[in-house]
């Protein structure tokens, strides 16, 4: 991502390209939220448990727009700076560098998305 954006821009461009495709592929968008709806519902693991997961593999994945969501949707849950410190610890681990440029860019998602 570029260094002038910023993730609440980025996901709201995102969101309105989903919500055009929505329009011309409903059945697989549908899917894809039902997909979404199950892989981080609460269960064994709590939600919030889930989507830091998730957040882990959008990091080894490189998703700006992934990160940018699940980062989003953690500051909702309550996530603590902490708590996502701890994952993004995790994830620079299992992915070495790259990882960790990503991880900065995490950081700085849910700084703007804990004002």
């Amino acid at each position: 991502m570029s260094g002038n954006a910023n993730y609440k821009d980025l996901t709201g461009a995102v969101s309105v390209q989903m919500r055009a495709m929505r329009a011309s592929q409903p059945e697989l968008m549908t899917a894809s939220g039902q997909l979404a709806a199950a892989g981080t519902k609460d269960g064994a693991l709590s939600r919030k448990t889930r989507e830091l997961v998730a957040l882990g593999i959008a990091l080894a994945c490189r998703c700006d727009d992934c990160i940018g969501f699940h980062v989003q949707t953690l500051v909702k849950l309550g996530t603590t700076k902490a708590e996502l410190e701890d994952v993004l610890g995790t994830a620079v681990y299992m992915g070495g560098g790259p990882s960790m440029m990503y991880a900065t860019h995490a950081l700085r998602a849910f700084d703007e998305f804990s004002l």
